[in-house]
């Protein structure tokens, strides 16, 4: 692991050069081709993180518990409801005090407004790496592992046609953080992305300002779109997602009249028929089955998304291993 990304903090892509993500994606290959050939790698010996999660996690906290543990170190499940954060202890103090007791600390923390603040305001006090397990506004672990996936399914990743697709879904008001993460991510790499929603899921101005700028110096491109059969058209990647209303509607109401009236945002076989022959389907998972996705597609032959999964732990264990190494 080079030295040069001891300590650094994992909050955001973009706070990450793009020669540092390819160094990222270079040594999740060789993770993955190590855990693979069962050769060991304890990267990590002895060293502990500590794992804070404010809501359910599947992928990433086992990814990361069983990444840490194949580097050759300890994760500590922290439920921070059980934590004195319950009972108002400030970020600052978590932060000092995790720093004294390991090697790295990872968060998830998704409030709207909330989130991505907290996890700064740790990395202002932390003496360890701070890693971004999804805030409110990105999901940096998800980022990778997209990024890795398609870039191993698809090998050269200019003029790709990407569509990151709203998508009908109750179980839950979803952060924004993954379509974000990947509209900014995605162009840096060549891909024509588009990016499709109805009225009222936009996402932030700066967001979309800064996408176009990413693009325009990389050589990709960012479209927008309201209509699901144009972002389907000839796309090569499909990721039909469902994110809240957070920027127009603070509201942590799961259905309202507007997400209703655009049930019909779904990925179906018919809608695939329109992209690429070769097309891609993708999703960060866990899918609403049958409201954002047909069961038919997401167990499909173009359905990529258990790859996606399993390089989630390929990619964290790339991020503790460069960020929490000594080599």
């Amino acid at each position: 692991m080079k030295p040069k990304f001891k300590g650094k903090h994992f909050i955001t892509l973009e706070d990450w050069q793009k020669e540092e993500i390819d160094a990222l994606l270079e040594v999740s290959y060789d993770l993955k081709k190590k855990f693979l050939n069962n050769q060991p790698t304890e990267y990590l010996k002895n060293k502990t993180a500590f794992l804070m999660f404010f809501e359910q996690s599947t992928r990433t906290r086992n990814s990361m518990e069983a990444g840490i543990a194949h580097l050759g170190g300890h994760g500590t499940f922290l439920d921070t409801s059980t934590m004195q954060i319950s009972h108002g202890e400030s970020a600052k103090d978590t932060a000092v005090i995790l720093s004294s007791y390991g090697h790295g600390i990872a968060a998830r923390n998704c409030f709207w407004g909330i989130g991505n603040r907290y996890l700064r305001e740790m990395t202002t006090h932390a003496t360890v790496p701070v890693m971004n397990l999804q805030c409110d506004l990105y999901h940096p672990m998800q980022g990778l592992a997209d990024l890795m996936t398609i870039q191993e399914v698809k090998g050269e990743t200019e003029n790709l046609k990407v569509s990151v697709i709203w998508a009908y879904a109750e179980s839950h008001k979803k952060p924004i953080s993954v379509p974000v993460t990947q509209i900014l991510l995605f162009p840096r790499y060549g891909m024509d992305v588009t990016l499709a929603y109805p009225k009222g899921y936009e996402l932030p101005d700066w967001v979309i300002e800064k996408a176009r700028e990413n693009a325009k110096q990389n050589g990709g491109s960012l479209t927008i779109t309201h209509d699901i059969e144009t972002a389907f058209k000839d796309a090569d990647i499909v990721i039909p997602k469902n994110w809240g209303s957070w920027v127009s509607n603070q509201s942590s109401d799961v259905i309202d009249d507007t997400l209703t009236a655009n049930r019909h945002w779904k990925c179906t076989e018919e809608l695939m028929k329109l992209a690429s022959p070769n097309a891609c389907y993708m999703h960060a998972l866990p899918a609403d089955r049958e409201n954002e996705v047909e069961n038919v597609v997401i167990d499909g032959p173009q359905s990529i998304v258990y790859q996606e999964a399993e390089n989630r732990l390929h990619t964290a264990k790339a991020v503790m291993a460069m960020t929490m190494g000594d080599k």
